[in-house]
């Protein structure tokens, strides 16, 4: 195996990794937090805390990224999601929880940089949508496999938070046999906060519309593992159940991420996103009438992933296509900030939503996202396939 493809295992297998730390979180808590009382209101805040987290360090990435390259970036990121996940083992406090769920987000939205920005700035464009669709299948791969360790809440609640813990650091100390790099000479570029701020501001201008592949994907990730479990519980279904539900999305998200991602290689992104955005709402509304029966939840669920699972590696593909090579490190911490806003929105909509509209199928509110995120991504941005596509 050639060095080059050494350093791209290293650098998917740390984005599985954090996946993996954000499938396990999302459902463990919320469902430790139902069991202990919680509001599905105030369980939906707390789980917004690790994507704060995102938004708090996006704008201070690029320049240590410029002047330090992409390895110390993301051994920092790495260290950080690690200690922290161990750190839950210390005290059950809620707002304990929160600042540490609060630092799992910056660990891994550092690491999602390095590793994000490495691959799209040293990948061929005629390859780009399958690299980034196995960058986007590893860590479809890590948040399915979290999911799963819910489990083990059952023999002792500490227990998830110290496998977890674990199998992180194992993967993170491979980084170490990695040689680092940079995205550009730092001589070559301005890295002030002015110019930095001129990079994010031309990036948005010219790659909006390929942000609401990452904001839809972070909607919907982050309600159905933090707040379909809450309503979940509440129609019957128990926790070992809930449990393997729940990693279907991601998981058949993994078995569709290279064939959509090769397929909008020669169709486009755009029209590609449209497809995908526009069968998802058709899903949704379909599964508003299946939910109470289980083989209709688990349809939902898996034709779901199959098109929608593709939504973050499909909007970093098609920002990667719009913005030149100067604004691409701009462009990748703005696919994370509009991923977080997504998460962000998501807990907090879908526990108003439950509280108010308890009555009204989960899935009705994610069809009408759907919905208003399709009729946006048909009728604004690029008309045509981008040249460099």
């Amino acid at each position: 195996m050639s060095y080059s493809a050494r350093r791209f295992a290293v650098l998917v297998g740390l984005v599985g990794i954090s996946g993996f730390s954000q499938g396990l979180l999302l459902p463990l808590i919320s469902i430790i937090f139902e069991q202990n009382g919680v509001s599905s209101s105030l369980n939906g805040f707390h789980a917004t805390a690790l994507y704060i987290g995102i938004l708090i360090v996006s704008p201070f990435l690029e320049p240590p990224l410029r002047k330090y390259g992409y390895k110390p970036v993301i051994l920092l990121g790495g260290a950080v999601v690690f200690i922290a996940l161990f750190s839950f083992t210390l005290w059950e406090s809620m707002w304990f929880w929160f600042v540490l769920r609060l630092l799992i987000g910056i660990g891994d939205n550092i690491l999602h940089f390095g590793t994000q920005t490495w691959i799209t700035t040293t990948t061929p464009e005629h390859k780009r949508g399958t690299y980034i669709a196995i960058y986007g299948l590893m860590f479809g791969l890590g948040f399915t496999i979290g999911p799963l360790f819910t489990q083990l809440v059952a023999i002792h609640q500490n227990l998830p938070f110290i496998v977890s813990s674990v199998l992180c650091l194992f993967v993170w100390i491979f980084m170490f046999w990695i040689k680092n790099d940079y995205p550009v000479d730092e001589t070559e570029m301005d890295i002030s906060s002015s110019n930095t701020i001129a990079r994010f501001t031309n990036a948005t201008k010219i790659a909006w519309i390929a942000l609401l592949g990452p904001f839809a994907y972070g909607f919907l990730e982050t309600v159905l593992h933090s707040i379909f479990p809450i309503y979940a519980m509440r129609i019957g279904y128990d926790v070992a159940l809930i449990s393997v539900i729940v990693p279907c999305f991601a998981g058949a998200g993994i078995i569709s991420q290279i064939p959509l991602g090769a397929f909008s290689d020669r169709i486009g992104r755009k029209k590609m996103l449209t497809i995908v955005l526009s069968s998802g709402t058709a899903i949704f509304f379909a599964g508003t009438w299946f939910d109470q029966y289980l083989i209709g939840l688990f349809a939902t669920f898996i034709l779901a992933g199959l098109l929608l699972g593709s939504l973050f590696s499909l909007g970093i593909a098609y920002m990667t296509d719009l913005l030149p090579s100067m604004l691409l490190p701009a462009g990748n911490i703005l696919c994370g900030v509009a991923f977080s806003i997504g998460s962000i929105t998501g807990p907090i909509f879908g526990g108003f939503y439950l509280d108010y509209f308890a009555n009204q199928s989960f899935f009705l509110m994610l069809a009408l996202f759907m919905a208003a995120v399709s009729i946006m991504m048909y009728f604004f941005g690029p008309k045509k396939k981008p040249n460099n596509a």
